[in-house]
């Protein structure tokens, strides 16, 4: 599979309910069926020096990147609607490049993340959504939220060994944005 940006720009979502994780929501009530969903909060830590280096780097892919995910092309700045990524991750020499663009951005006082959708060519399809927010009292939250489901064609038939690396990536996500 070539992984040019070029490339990136001719694919098509693999998914119809593109924005249905919907980071900018406190509360996540409606989730298309067809899918499977999933949502878990963990605490990250305490503080307006935590809150800000985490929402940072979770802005520039760092919840992706500190889980040992490589994206090309390397961004230069935050995360953009639009933007599209081949995202690199896997174990070893074994490893497999997943084209990604992202669908929504959140940027409020005490609320920041994304969330990015599969492209034609992704292992699954379907959304993930990665968000920070803080409460009153200085927690800071990181939520993870994921609709997946089958993609069409040959990945198909790897869609179980591709669930079993998203729950195994899922509990690095979690740790990913702790102070290191």
């Amino acid at each position: 599979m070539a992984r040019d940006p070029a490339s990136l720009a001719e694919r098509t979502a693999s998914y119809e309910e593109v924005g249905a994780t919907r980071p900018g929501d406190a509360a996540w009530p409606r989730k298309p069926k067809g899918y499977r969903a999933y949502e878990h909060t963990v605490l990250v830590g305490h503080g307006e020096a935590l809150w800000n280096s985490a929402a940072a780097a979770l802005l520039r892919w760092g919840v992706k990147t500190r889980s040992g995910f490589h994206v090309r092309p390397v961004p230069e700045r935050s995360v953009r609607v639009g933007d599209r990524v081949w995202l690199r991750g896997g174990l070893g020499p074994v490893g497999v490049s997943e084209p990604v663009f992202v669908v929504a951005v959140v940027e409020e006082p005490d609320r920041r993340g994304f969330a990015y959708g599969t492209l034609e060519g992704h292992p699954v399809a379907g959304e993930e959504a990665f968000v920070l927010h803080r409460d009153p009292d200085g927690c800071v939250w990181l939520t993870l939220r994921s609709l997946t489901r089958a993609p069409q064609g040959s990945w198909r038939l790897a869609f179980p060994l591709a669930l079993a690396a998203q729950r195994w990536y899922r509990r690095r996500y979690e740790r990913a944005l702790r102070v290191r």
